[in-house]
């Protein structure tokens, strides 16, 4: 027995030594680590209980004369921002969308849904008129405008102008507000430090800072000549001021490019509507109520190969006329078909969306300088721009014309509407917007002028025509049922026949 005992405390000695031998080589080069261990085994350390020595800087590696030029650019920004942050305002919007569904049994019903949006404003008065974009109000008949402080004000839609995508809204109080001022965006550079200001994803008031990347942007054949920046606009941005150094504003932000369109995020490319543009539109609207465009009387073609041949025109540039309309600035000054439009007030023309544009933005009773190609010649022309009504919209590709439809009809009916817009579409509307009521028509005191016309006898409106086409086909037989949206409300409204 005491043998046993003997072999057992051997082998324990030979596990504790290999043990302590191997901990011994792994801490070798630690030092003084592995006496560390053993220590702590039989005492107690007293570093334990003390505080950690630390000793902060309690100066800055630079003074702020060693960064002066910096500095003195970092209170200006701020000073600048201090200035112009109270004069930009978030807006919420409310409105209702009616949808037709169809169930189980191939019933038809149309329903409406609540539909709210965000964007972005600056004031432009002392009386509390604010610019924003045409979208951010489009389809909504509820607005309130939220300025610096937090103070909330219902806000009324002045007027709008769909094409350059600007609207301009009255905040409904007497208050007197602190405006911004217009600046020139003629005088504006590449280069140029910028600031946009807004209300991105609904945060609040944002101020990012960047340079005017480019000039003369376009996003469509109808919004040309944007300005492009890399100060982050994002959305909740829309409506609101690029301003330059001294705080005006030299433009409204409208759009930004992003790959991810079901998502879009700032990418480093953001739009903005040059400042002298909006300035000519607001004075329009304060003024009348509407923009105000220009009418030649034209209908234009963009030169295809078919056209190119036809006309036996190698040209490249330019855009073909295949109509005149009777009594027209066009036809008055000597435009026919088959002219070829090289340039308009010097202007090349490239196609018929640009031709469209530059005419609309004309200034009225002043001539324009055409130049054609006409069979092999080029001849310049004066024409003398009249003013736009809704009938003789020449960008609307639907317009109505005496071969098309029974003016009969349409006169008994006295109805005038018009198409959406590209951006009212894009937001989810369809359907057409009542423009006139003739004073004696079938439809005074049933409808108004900017009731959102939905459907036509439980069949859903896409266009001016096809609005049309239906009531035509049901006036003279019996009722029509008419569905529609009225300041923000789903009305039925029921048309007697003819």
């Amino acid at each position: 027995m005491p043998s046993v005992i003997k072999r057992i405390f051997a082998l324990l000695c030979v596990f504790v030594t290999c043990f302590l031998l191997v901990t011994f080589l792994k801490t070798w080069n630690t030092d003084g680590a592995f006496l560390h261990v053993f220590s702590r085994w039989f005492k107690h350390d007293p570093r334990e209980n003390e505080s950690e020595k630390f000793t902060p800087s309690k100066k800055s590696v630079l003074n702020l004369s060693d960064v002066e030029i910096i500095s003195r650019l970092n209170q200006e920004y701020a000073r600048l921002t201090h200035a112009v942050v109270p004069s930009v305002v978030s807006i919420d919007t409310a409105g209702i969308q009616l949808q037709q569904q169809t169930d189980l049994f191939g019933r038809s019903r149309i329903r409406s849904y609540p539909t709210l949006g965000q964007g972005s404003g600056v004031i432009v008065s002392k009386e509390g008129h604010v610019i924003t974009n045409h979208h951010v109000i489009s389809g909504k008949q509820q607005m309130r405008v939220t300025v610096h402080g937090s103070k909330t004000y219902n806000a009324t839609l002045i007027g709008e102008d769909s094409l350059l995508d600007i609207a301009i809204l009255k905040i409904d109080s007497n208050e007197t507000f602190k405006p911004l001022k217009l600046g020139d965006s003629s005088q504006v550079e590449v280069g140029q430090l910028v600031f946009a200001i807004g209300n991105p994803f609904g945060l609040g008031e944002t101020v990012t800072q960047g340079i005017i990347s480019a000039k003369e942007r376009s996003l469509s054949d109808t919004q040309r000549d944007l300005f492009q920046t890399d100060a982050a606009i994002n959305p909740g941005n829309s409506g609101g001021p690029l301003v330059n150094l001294t705080g005006e504003i030299i433009g409204i932000n409208v759009a930004i490019f992003s790959v991810d369109k079901t998502n879009p995020s700032f990418q480093g490319v953001g739009f903005s509507i040059p400042s002298n543009d909006v300035r000519e539109a607001l004075e329009q609207i304060i003024q009348r109520g509407k923009p105000i465009r220009g009418y030649l009387g034209v209908r234009m073609r963009d030169l295809d190969v078919w056209v190119r041949k036809d006309l036996g025109y190698e040209g490249a540039i330019g855009s073909a006329i295949y109509m005149i309309t009777p009594k027209s600035p066009a036809e008055k000054a000597g435009l026919k078909p088959g002219d070829i439009i090289l340039k308009y007030n010097q202007e090349e023309i490239i196609s018929t969306g640009q031709l469209i544009s530059l005419v609309q933005r004309s200034k009225i009773d002043v001539p324009a300088k055409i130049q054609i190609w006409r069979k092999g010649e080029i001849i310049e022309i004066e024409a003398t721009i009249r003013e736009s009504s809704p009938i003789q919209n020449q960008n609307d590709a639907s317009r109505l014309t005496d071969h098309e439809m029974n003016l009969g009809i349409l006169n008994m009916i006295g109805l005038q509407v018009r198409n959406l817009s590209g951006i009212e579409t894009r937001r989810g509307f369809h359907g057409v917007v009542v423009t006139r009521i003739a004073p004696n028509g079938m439809t005074t005191g049933l409808l108004q002028p900017g009731d959102l016309i939905m459907a036509v006898n439980q069949t859903e409106i896409n266009d001016s025509k096809q609005f049309y086409m239906n009531l035509m086909e049901s006036a003279p037989v019996g009722e029509s049922v008419i569905y529609l949206i009225r300041n923000g409300q789903p009305l039925r409204v029921t048309l007697p026949k003819i």
